[in-house]
């Protein structure tokens, strides 16, 4: 199970690596299964030690995000969800 725990670890460090145009971002896995980030190999943690979900939400939150991409429907659709004021 460890290689699917590192595998989706590594992949939020290579979607954060493709939003940030930085390819020195380096993930490490201590001897207790938890993980760590740094910018670059050699560099100081930017986190404590992580399990696997805190670690991948603080990654996610990491780097530039990408803007969701909104269609006309979407916005037509969230405009009828707002309740709109009861006339008394």
């Amino acid at each position: 199970m460890a290689s699917a725990r590192s595998t989706r670890a590594s992949s939020a460090v290579d979607r954060l690596k493709n939003r940030s145009g930085q390819q020195g971002w380096s993930m490490s896995i201590t001897g207790d299964g938890l993980f760590y980030i740094s910018e670059l190999p050699a560099a100081a943690p930017l986190c404590a030690p992580l399990e696997l979900d805190d670690f991948v939400r603080f990654v996610n939150a990491l780097g530039p995000q990408i803007a969701r991409r909104v269609s006309k429907l979407d916005v037509k659709f969230e405009q009828q969800l707002v309740k709109k004021p009861v006339a008394k």
